[in-house]
């Protein structure tokens, strides 16, 4: 199995409801079966492993939303995802991308927060200053630097560092080589999108000074990023000199490093199939009237659906009460809802 995901397939991860739990505990105990900058991670730096654990569970957690219309929703049961990772097709590429993202921005992030000792706020000293941006009241001022910025090239290299460390022993293999190009692509999916924030600063509501800082993008456009890119992957095929990938298909440009690539044509996902790691889409809530992969034509692959009503308790009439409790009655509310068949 490829990069980095000793974390998703030994012991060290559990299915615990949804989505994926991992220990980080766990993980470190299992060091033998880490490649050597993974288990050095775990003995040196056990703090670091702990967001990558997150980070992978923030990973996941965004995959079940950009695929909960689809036929396969990145569901969290170890069983079946573990098969999709055994193979190489466009789901794979996305859960390694969305991954791979996720632990550099949880580390970023904690770095930020000022919970880790290695890291702090991005240096910014030998920085460019900022491009003023057009808007009222900007002509004339003056720009520096300041703010906790969010130092992204740590976390992208601790992502790296733990994530590619198994594909690069084998890096002259296909699925190696796909698997590394894979997590480049979501680290870059942060890294290459950071924004510069700033604040005013002035008597009277003026900008005399204003102090920028750069930050990562919100994880939802990470996500939303990834997804488009899930959309429009390149199928490839490994070089003769067993070094080099080369795209299937008749004047098709390469793919670029933020381009995520497979080999195999996916499964339809249609029935359950352990094998292929499909649980189906059989009882899955579809939209009748909708045209997209939510709609129960193509979620429901041509079988049909079923419309159900189904009766579910919410909170209702909540009333604030002095000081601090929130109470509500409990509501029925009936729904309608269909199923595919």
């Amino acid at each position: 199995m490829g990069a980095g995901f000793a974390l998703l397939a030994v012991p060290s991860c559990r299915a615990v409801g949804s989505p994926l739990v991992m220990d980080p505990n766990s993980i470190c105990r299992k060091t033998k079966r880490l490649a050597g900058k993974q288990a050095e991670l775990c003995q040196l730096e056990p703090e670091i492993v702990q967001e990558v654990a997150k980070g992978t569970k923030l990973g996941v957690r965004e995959c079940q939303y950009q695929f909960r219309f689809r036929r396969w929703n990145c569901t969290s049961h170890s069983k079946y995802f573990g098969k999709i990772l055994q193979q190489d097709i466009r789901e794979t590429a996305f859960v390694y991308a969305i991954t791979a993202a996720g632990v550099s921005h949880a580390i970023t992030q904690a770095c930020s927060m000022g919970e880790l000792l290695q890291c702090s706020c991005e240096l910014t000293r030998s920085r460019a200053p900022p491009s003023p941006t057009a808007g009222p009241g900007t002509e004339g001022t003056a720009w520096e630097w300041g703010g906790c910025g969010d130092d992204v090239q740590f976390g992208y290299e601790k992502s790296q560092q733990f994530m590619d460390a198994k594909s690069k022993k084998g890096k002259n293999d296909i699925r190696a080589l796909i698997d590394l190009h894979n997590n480049e692509a979501g680290r870059l999916a942060v890294r290459s999108y950071m924004r510069t924030e700033c604040k005013c600063h002035g008597l009277s509501g003026s900008c005399t000074l204003r102090t920028c800082w750069r930050k990562m993008p919100h994880f939802r456009e990470v996500g939303d990023r990834l997804l488009e890119r899930f959309n429009g992957a390149f199928k490839v095929m490994g070089g003769n000199d067993g070094k080099t990938l080369i795209p299937v298909g008749d004047n098709i440009k390469p793919p670029d490093k933020q381009d995520l690539i497979y080999s195999a044509d996916s499964p339809d996902f249609c029935s359950a199939n352990r094998k292929t790691g499909s649980l189906g889409t059989r009882g899955r809530v579809c939209n009748s009237t909708a045209m997209d992969t939510s709609g129960c034509d193509l979620l429901c692959c041509g079988r049909g659906h079923r419309d159900e009503t189904v009766v579910l308790e919410e909170n209702c009439l909540c009333r604030f009460h002095w000081c601090c409790v929130v109470q509500c009655r409990k509501c029925s509310v009936r729904q309608e809802l269909s199923l595919c068949v």
